[in-house]
């Protein structure tokens, strides 16, 4: 193949998730790579909406130094994993109103295990997906340093021993590869 095209190729930066930059990233290195095996020479064309934006840029480039410094001096900036340890909950119901219910019940009580302010909990809010399967979601995230991880994932579980009934409609992942 001498040939590859990509139209598009930035869709994916519009994602509500932190790591929405390295799978673009990850794409277009991939499939820049797949252009000119051998001794026959490649080309990929990019069809972007932002040509300027460092994963698309260091991707043409092929240049995973300059990309792993930007990305992670970003994530810094942002209070994103690997900086900072994180848990996403996801709350699902019949109805919009009572995923944000329970997911502001647990929330409080996740907050109110928090005691020293050792992490953070943000949300409840409606999920990205907001409505998947026939099922309405509210999302919730608890952030900390890497080290309060432990003391984090404690305060949600105790959260959920409070709310045997929200066991099975919640979902805890810590460490996510996906917020979405």
């Amino acid at each position: 193949m001498t040939l590859v095209g990509v139209i598009s190729a930035d869709v994916g930066l519009g994602l509500a998730d932190f790591r929405s930059a390295e799978r673009t990233f990850q794409l277009l290195t991939q499939v820049a790579g797949r252009a000119g095996r051998g001794n026959t020479a490649g080309e990929a064309i990019i069809q972007t909406m932002f040509p300027g934006h460092y994963s698309v840029e260091l991707a043409c480039r092929q240049d995973y130094p300059a990309f792993f410094a930007q990305e992670l001096a970003f994530r810094r900036a942002m209070r994103y994993p690997p900086v900072v340890a994180l848990i996403n909950g996801v709350v699902r119901a019949s109805s919009d109103r009572d995923a944000m219910s329970a997911a502001g019940d647990l929330v409080d009580r996740i907050r109110r295990a928090c005691g020293q302010r050792s992490f953070l909990v943000l949300g409840p809010a409606p999920a990205p997906l907001a409505r998947l399967r026939g099922e309405h979601r509210a999302q919730f995230f608890v952030k900390g340093s890497p080290s309060a991880r432990a003391e984090m994932r404690s305060a949600v579980l105790a959260a959920l021993r409070e709310r045997p009934d929200l066991r099975r409609k919640t979902t805890i992942d810590v460490d996510p590869l996906n917020i979405l």
